[in-house]
């Protein structure tokens, strides 16, 4: 089975991921942070040193980087931490369901109100679509860095810019931009949100929240945290505040080696090989029957979605699968993506190649498209 579904999860991983998790199984079976033994300190070393190693990956504190089960985790801790009964919030229209549905969860309680602005292919429109939306009581501007169902890339700096000239939080969804292109506080983002098993090669469930520290959090889970364990109140130190219970240790270990792999082989080479494989199976379904591309390539992380003719994206994707390839079809948990595109019927299937893929693979997947299409 040839996986091109990277967007969704990176499969394969790199072998020292792999080998990671297997050892942490093996010799860190400790719980970090709760007692002074030995295993327990074993533990707790290989988290810190992975903490302080994703830290600086986004140019973030040791302490203000929390683990997560993953970057939905995150964006609800943001999300849902930031905002208070009365504040406005402001996202993308093309915004994956991570963001939107806790953001209109909180607005069908009558928490809070909510705009869509709309992204344009030119970062000055998007901004003045933004600003026009901002009110006096806006608390939050939460966008994607990039989007998950075409790829297309967000103005991050320049929302970043704009929201501290407005005093606004920035919360940004980095699950498909993390260890692809750059990203990290340094771009004005308050708070970064982030998956570990996509770009940064960790294992499943990991992920991140990184923030500057301007804006508290509050919580949405209290409990243990080896932290302030004598007073009833949830504690405020960071990064224990928002990482109640026991850790993800195998995960985290994994999740450090995966970005060890993205610095040793450098985001930029990653994303120039993926490119050429999205350029390449661009090229090669030239001339496909009906195929229609919802893809940009000129400002893009490797995403590619289609559709052939009027046929449902499941469909297709089901037809791939039995060939031996893993292509996304459907809606890819982003309806405001699709409702802007105007698929939120049919879908699309989405061709997502990660490093390990390659030219030949690519090529026989197209020979399949072609012999579906006729």
């Amino acid at each position: 089975m040839i996986n091109f579904d990277n967007a969704a999860t990176t499969y394969p991983k790199p072998a020292s991921v792999a080998f990671a998790v297997s050892e942490a199984v093996k010799k860190y079976g400790g719980n970090p942070g709760r007692s002074g033994h030995r295993i327990s300190l074993d533990a707790a070393r290989i988290v810190y040193n992975a903490r302080t190693k994703a830290g600086k990956f986004f140019s973030s504190l040791t302490e203000n980087t929390v683990f997560t089960s993953n970057a939905t985790t995150a964006i609800n801790m943001a999300i849902k931490g930031i905002l208070k009964k009365g504040d406005h919030i402001i996202i993308s229209s093309l915004e994956h369901n991570s963001v939107s549905r806790p953001v209109h969860a909180l607005y069908e309680k009558g928490i809070i109100k909510y705009s869509v602005f709309k992204v344009s292919d030119k970062a000055d429109e998007t901004l003045e679509n933004i600003n026009s939306l901002i009110k006096p009581n806006t608390k939050c501007i939460c966008c994607t860095a990039a989007s998950n169902v075409t790829g297309q890339i967000l103005p991050v700096r320049e929302i970043g810019t704009l929201c501290t000239e407005r005093g606004i939080c920035f919360i940004c969804d980095c699950a498909q931009a993390s260890g692809v292109i750059p990203v990290s506080l340094s771009d004005g983002i308050n708070i970064l949100c982030t998956s570990g098993h996509k770009g940064l090669y960790g294992p499943a469930g990991t992920g991140l929240l990184v923030t500057d520290g301007k804006f508290s959090l509050d919580t949405i889970i209290e409990g243990g945290t080896g932290a302030s364990s004598w007073e009833l109140e949830q504690t405020a130190l960071l990064p224990e505040r928002l990482e109640s219970g026991t850790v993800n240790v195998p995960g985290i270990y994994g999740l450090s080696k995966g970005i060890d792999f993205v610095n040793s082989t450098g985001s930029d080479k990653i994303k120039a090989k993926e490119d050429r494989l999205c350029d390449l199976f661009l090229e090669c379904c030239k001339g496909v029957k009906n195929i229609k591309f919802y893809s940009s390539r000129k400002n893009s992380v490797p995403i590619v979605s289609f559709n052939i003719g009027d046929i449902s994206s499941e469909i297709v994707a089901s037809y791939l699968n039995e060939k031996g390839f893993a292509l996304r079809g459907g809606l890819q948990c982003a309806a405001l993506a699709h409702g802007t595109l105007g698929t939120l019927s049919q879908g699309t299937v989405r061709f997502s190649p990660s490093y390990f893929n390659s030219e030949s693979q690519v090529y026989s997947l197209c020979r399949a498209i072609r012999n579906y299409s006729g």
